[in-house]
């Protein structure tokens, strides 16, 4: 099974500058998870609150600390977790571009 949570939109403090650290920015979440469904699932919209009240709470220096603590908090309270694909983007952060870092973790059931 497969789940996808798509362009989860909220704002938070997460980056290394001065003004990034002050004033909350917008993020955008995008995330598949790979599961085994038997008889259990895996509600999104628990992964929906864990994202954002985690990155809200922690107010995160680097996207990379972010992508890597959110994986360990999903498979920590979803264990059924095969496969997590995780991207965020800050859409504001340049005048001319959106900025966003994934990664694909792959977790032992």
């Amino acid at each position: 099974m497969k789940i996808f949570i798509e362009d989860l939109k909220f704002f938070c403090i997460i980056g290394i500058l001065d003004f990034e650290r002050h004033k909350e920015q917008e993020v955008i979440i995008n995330l598949s998870i790979e599961y085994a469904y038997k008889d259990d699932f895996i509600n999104y919209a628990d992964v929906v609150n864990i994202i954002k009240t985690t990155m809200k709470n922690k107010k995160y220096l680097l996207i990379e600390d972010a992508l890597n603590d959110l994986s360990q908090k999903l498979k920590e309270k979803f264990s059924k977790i095969n496969t997590l694909h995780l991207k965020i983007t800050k859409p504001s952060i340049l005048p001319d571009c959106k900025v966003s870092v994934q990664e694909e973790y792959q977790f032992d059931s």
